[in-house]
């Protein structure tokens, strides 16, 4: 099944090539031109002059882009090369409206949407073990499952346009429950001034123990915060929680110290780092008191 992939970046990238490598890839597409040359000559497949062309080639478009506007947009331009029964799937992070809003631009044209974000980081995207969780329309995901089976080791539906997007919505919230939870912990443990390293090993194996915990534990303590998901995204994804919160008039404490705590590491400079960078706040915190 000819499959082409929209947005580059640190997700996309090693999802596309899981793509090639699985042999569904035949182009891709991104904003910056060069982005998309260099891979499709790493890849062996077309780049695309826009993604209408694109869309033209192939029966699947994954997209990967930051943003609501950013999908609506290019929904939007692939419109014109769309074919008739094609899927696109959507592995952004934005609205259950606005995966409502593309399903419904897409089904004027006789084509399918699934909003199908995904969870694990840019280590799963890289493994093809990612996590998805897709609304949309059952029968096109089982006949598009082989492809997605090439960048996720799980794939769950939920039901109708949006409801992969709701899913993400409660992945986001406990993921940022989870990051102040450990920071403030390591932070604690820090002060105490014990070995850190010896502690996250032990604390890993036990109740405790988590994702985050194990894969931004030493690096964070080591004050290292190399991205593997950016702070920026993830105070993104938040603001979206807080408005479907606000609709169902139920109150998020921790996910409003978390936006608040990513827009003071934000105005420090701190934006493109991973979401383990919470850390420093903590630390800060400990040296003021």
């Amino acid at each position: 099944m000819q499959t082409g992939y929209i947005g580059l970046g640190a997700m996309g990238a090693p999802m596309a090539r899981n793509l090639a490598q699985a042999g569904f890839l035949a182009g891709v597409w991104n904003r910056t031109p060069a982005k998309a040359l260099s891979l499709a000559d790493e890849l062996g497949v077309t780049a695309a002059a826009d993604p209408a062309a694109l869309a033209a080639q192939v029966a699947v478009v994954f997209i990967c882009v930051s943003a609501d506007a950013d999908v609506l947009a290019v929904v939007e331009a692939l419109l014109p090369g769309i074919k008739p029964g094609a899927v696109v799937v959507d592995c952004s992070t934005v609205s259950s409206v606005t995966a409502q809003r593309a399903a419904h631009l897409l089904a004027e044209k006789g084509a399918h949407f699934l909003d199908a974000p995904v969870s694990g980081g840019v280590e799963g995207a890289r493994q093809g073990s990612l996590v998805m969780m897709v609304g949309g329309d059952a029968e096109a995901l089982v006949r598009v499952q082989p492809v997605l089976q090439a960048v996720a080791a799980r794939i769950v539906h939920f039901g109708p346009s949006g409801a992969g997007q709701s899913c993400k919505a409660v992945n986001q919230i406990m993921a940022a429950g989870i990051a102040q939870a450990v920071t403030e912990a390591l932070a604690f443990g820090s002060a105490m001034h014990l070995p850190m390293e010896q502690v996250i090993d032990v604390v890993a194996g036990g109740a405790a123990g988590n994702w985050f915990l194990q894969r931004r534990g030493k690096t964070m303590v080591a004050g290292s915060f190399q991205p593997g998901f950016k702070l920026c995204l993830h105070h993104k994804d938040l603001l979206l929680c807080r408005e479907l919160a606000q609709q169902l008039d139920m109150p998020l404490p921790v996910t409003e110290q978390t936006i608040a705590d990513y827009a003071t590491l934000m105005a420090q400079g701190h934006g493109d780092e991973d979401i383990s960078a919470l850390y420093r706040l903590k630390l800060a915190d400990k040296a003021a008191s």
